[in-house]
């Protein structure tokens, strides 16, 4: 199985961190003086950061210089990192840890490709940072999801080529770069939403332990 490598994306497959996005986006709107509810935060998922800001003061009709812009980043990400620090091994999903002791056992190297700049703080602060062959993250990139840029990075980190990777993603914009990167595409989430995958499942406590012995080498 050495000529099988694995990438994970981060949030919402190994960790839930979008709903400490949205309080801090949240708390943004709040400041600014408009509500900023569930739903419009579905608008920014698997968006980069800048990007956010312009749909979220959007929804706010709010127009703001560039250096309010930029000061209200760093802000934001001040307060979202209060979040994180309080994180702990309790925040890893169900079905990671088992998951990731069925790839140690078959000699399955994995990576995290992650458009988060946090992912390495993250990662540490849950405990898995050191079971990780490299991290892939969003200082390693300049082309966010779905361009495949992050994946193949990711390919090039295992030593493999991207037909011989796994990615395991809860995004469509991440299914659609691990497709483009012609790499073997798991769903995890709703399989309606995440249909363009090569596997669906709801979350990774649903993987058959033979999935890579058998489904993947097939």
């Amino acid at each position: 199985m050495n000529n099988t490598g694995v990438i994970f994306d981060l949030d919402g497959v190994i960790v839930d961190t979008a709903k400490y996005h949205y309080l801090a986006w949240k708390n943004l709107a709040d400041n600014l003086g408009f509500e900023f509810t569930e739903t419009h935060n579905e608008l920014l998922k698997g968006v980069s950061r800048v990007r956010s800001l312009e749909i979220l003061l959007d929804i706010g009709k709010v127009d703001l210089s560039e250096d309010k812009k930029r000061d209200i980043l760093v802000a934001k990400n001040e307060d979202y990192l209060k979040y994180i620090y309080k994180m702990g091994a309790n925040e890893i999903l169900p079905g990671v840890e088992n998951l990731l002791n069925t790839l140690d056992a078959l000699g399955i190297k994995y990576v995290l490709g992650s458009a988060s700049k946090n992912a390495p703080l993250i990662l540490n602060q849950v405990g898995l940072f050191d079971r990780f062959r490299g991290i892939v993250d969003g200082n390693s990139v300049s082309k966010a999801k779905p361009d495949p840029e992050v994946f193949l990075i990711g390919a090039e980190k295992l030593n493999l080529k991207p037909e011989c990777c796994v990615v395991f993603e809860d995004a469509i914009a991440g299914i659609e770069a691990a497709n483009k990167a012609n790499m073997i595409s798991v769903g995890v989430g709703d399989d309606n939403t995440l249909s363009d995958a090569d596997f669906n499942f709801k979350n990774l406590t649903e993987i058959p332990h033979n999935f890579f012995t058998e489904v993947i080498s097939a």
